[in-house]
Order: C-alpha cells, then sequence, then structure tokens
C-alpha cells in the first residue's frame, strides 16, 4: 500500500470524497479557528517529518497536546453552563427544562464515547 499524502493531512474522520456530505450534526467542542491552528501544526508536522523527522514528532506531540487542553477546557466550560442551567433552580422547575439539561449531558457524553 502506497502512502497517501493528501489522505494522511485530512482532519480525522473526513475520509469522504467530494460529493458526500455529512450530515449536519452537533455544535463543534472547539471553535473552528482553534480546530484550524491544530490542524495547520498537525499537517506541518505530517509534511516535515521526511526532512526532520524528531522535529516532527516533537511538533505533532505539541498539537496533539493543545488539543488536549483545549479539548479538556471546552468541556469543563460546556459543564459549567449545563450545571448554570439546571443546579440553582428552584425545587419546582419546569421537567421540560430539566429533560433539556439530561439530553446535552447524554449527548455530549455519547460523543466523547465516540472518540
Amino acid at each position: 500500500m502506497m502512502y497517501d499524502q493528501t489522505r494522511a493531512q485530512q482532519p480525522a474522520g473526513q475520509t469522504r470524497g467530494p460529493t458526500e456530505r455529512r450530515a449536519p450534526g452537533p455544535e463543534p467542542l472547539l471553535p473552528s479557528a482553534e480546530r484550524d491552528k491544530i490542524v495547520q501544526s498537525l499537517r506541518h508536522a505530517l509534511n516535515h517529518f521526511p526532512d526532520t523527522p524528531r522535529e516532527a514528532l516533537e511538533e505533532a506531540e505539541s498539537a496533539y497536546d493543545e488539543a488536549t487542553a483545549q479539548l479538556v477546557n471546552a468541556l469543563a466550560e460546556r459543564r459549567r453552563l449545563l450545571r448554570a442551567g439546571w443546579q440553582d433552580q428552584a425545587p419546582g422547575t419546569q421537567s421540560d427544562e430539566l429533560r433539556h439539561a439530561l439530553r446535552q449531558y447524554r449527548e455530549i457524553t455519547q460523543r466523547l464515547l465516540q472518540l
């Protein structure tokens, strides 16, 4: 099997052809600018691996560290917002509001389990 540089540079999970479209899904965990920055750093590492393998690996590790840090921060913020929406509610809070919060917890937890 030959190395496909174009495919290797695609973000994870993006192996579809140009005519196939992804169904709209939940809001991304990271802002697009942050994702783009991390993806660019990883692409740079992949492209420079043949010339400077050790430096490329260090750059890839740095991209990994940045991605995990950003993800942890985004998840903590999402949790804070979710909790603020239901925690301080009166005991007689509408069950629809609580059900909505429960759905959001379920969605984010399922997304994490699919990583």
